[in-house]
């Protein structure tokens, strides 16, 4: 999947996001990717609900077209 597929869907899944993705490190397929997410949403969650939310906003995606998900969640501050 695109990288630019994969922000859209972060984007549009987590509202007031911002996400940049990448292909991972060592990789060439679009497939094994590697995300940066900034979200109010992530406040006062732990990092494993951070982390929920985003696979959610991927959806089917995150177990059918992405191998990978090297993820990095932060809020805006």
């Amino acid at each position: 999947m695109d990288p630019s597929e994969v922000e859209r869907l972060i984007e549009d899944g987590l509202p007031d996001c911002e996400a940049t993705v990448t292909r991972a490190r060592g990789h060439d397929d679009d497939d094994h990717l590697a995300a940066t997410v900034v979200s109010p949403a992530f406040a006062g969650e732990s990092l494993v609900d951070q982390h929920q939310l985003v696979y959610d906003a991927l959806g089917d995606a995150m177990t059918t077209e992405i191998h990978a998900l090297e993820l990095t969640t932060k809020t805006p501050e």
